[in-house]
């Protein structure tokens, strides 16, 4: 994944999603780590508040995008709750995105997102329906919500979910940025240091290491 296909350089992602990737500018903090281990990223985002990957596909600018960008990667977020109840139609939109990246030279990379503070039960079945068709296509799977569950069983903070339970806080976005980072670079984001405002050198050692062992052992 960290090899840039189109010859030296950065490496060039598309994000495709709704809020969960654009709040805390999740895309621009991803960049903000890897450049800290010397690895360049160029980044775009196409998003809309509450978003499914079917209102993007039918919208057309994101697969506009991907045939004309030239980029390395494309980063697919579903809205947040259709894994759970309806993974079938989830299925069906990423395959859709997938032809396209496919076409165009590039890899698809799946957004796993978590469970709503009050649905804890609810993100076995977000990271069964991710798993799945990131096996089926071959794509690479960044298992946030995988982070999230076991981070939420072992600390208590820094805080994950925001307070309308549901998009995350700074915390949440900085964990999401340490598994996309080992992800896409295929290394572990312990030690990196960039300084995040509202989280402490603790709060971001006890992160990356939850990013690093989920991207390890996802199941």
């Amino acid at each position: 994944m960290a090899k840039n296909g189109r010859g030296r350089g950065p490496l060039k992602l598309l994000f495709v999603g709704n809020s969960f990737t654009a709040r805390n500018d999740l895309p621009g903090l991803i960049a903000r780590l890897a450049e800290a281990r010397g690895q360049a990223l160029e980044h775009r985002l196409i998003q809309a508040g509450g978003a499914s990957l079917r209102a993007h596909w039918n919208a057309g600018r994101a697969a506009e995008a991907i045939r004309d960008g030239r980029y390395d990667a494309v980063v697919l977020q579903e809205q947040s709750t259709l894994p759970v109840k309806n993974a079938a139609r989830m299925h069906e939109n990423v395959r859709l995105f997938d032809g396209v990246i496919r076409a165009a030279g590039a890899r698809t990379v799946l957004y796993m997102t978590w469970a709503r503070l009050n649905a804890p039960g609810s993100q076995q079945a977000i990271t069964d329906a991710y798993t799945a068709v990131g096996e089926e296509l071959g794509a690479t799977v960044a298992p946030v919500g995988v982070a999230w569950e076991r981070f939420l069983r072992d600390y208590d903070e820094p805080v994950l979910h925001d307070r309308d339970q549901s998009h995350p806080t700074v915390a949440g976005s900085y964990l999401a940025a340490c598994v996309f980072l080992a992800a896409l670079f295929r290394g572990s984001p312990v030690g990196v240091d960039v300084e995040v405002p509202g989280l402490s050198a603790g709060d971001r050692a006890a992160l990356q290491a939850a990013a690093w062992q989920a991207w390890q052992s996802p199941a």
